[in-house]
């Protein structure tokens, strides 16, 4: 995961795997915002990319940064806020995909298939919340 020595076949047998262990959220987190990252270094710096390219690697990577912070709970409560941050991280991820998009066409297929995994995110961390209020 850590190297960038893995070619493209290598990472879609990775993704291949997180679909079919969907229960995986640490490294489904972690894969996502490295996926995020690799897409970032693709879009040209300049006035307009920068601020977005800033924000959504922030979110993007916020995402599992604070899914690990959930898993290491010492409350219930502190559980659910971190998970609920983690919900609140991919739908702001997602409305910077949505923006880097209209900013670059060249890569709406990009930011599509991102944007589907984040929204996937979101509706898993909404789950969880669900589950635990109930």
């Amino acid at each position: 995961m850590f190297t960038n020595s893995k070619s493209k076949n290598q990472n879609l047998k990775e993704i291949k795997n997180l679909k079919a262990k969907p229960f995986c959220l640490e490294e489904r987190t972690a894969l996502f915002g490295e996926n995020v990252i690799n897409f970032v270094k693709k879009v040209n710096q300049d006035s307009i990319n920068s601020p977005l390219l800033n924000q959504i690697i922030r979110s993007a990577t916020g995402v599992g940064a604070n899914f690990m912070e959930a898993t290491a709970a010492l409350s219930k409560r502190d559980f659910r806020n971190r998970i609920c941050i983690c919900c609140k991280e991919s739908k702001e991820t997602k409305h910077w995909l949505r923006m880097i998009a209209r900013a670059n066409s060249i890569y709406l297929p990009d930011c599509r298939a991102l944007w589907m995994e984040a929204h996937e995110l979101t509706c898993i961390f909404s789950a969880i919340l669900k589950k635990k209020r109930a």
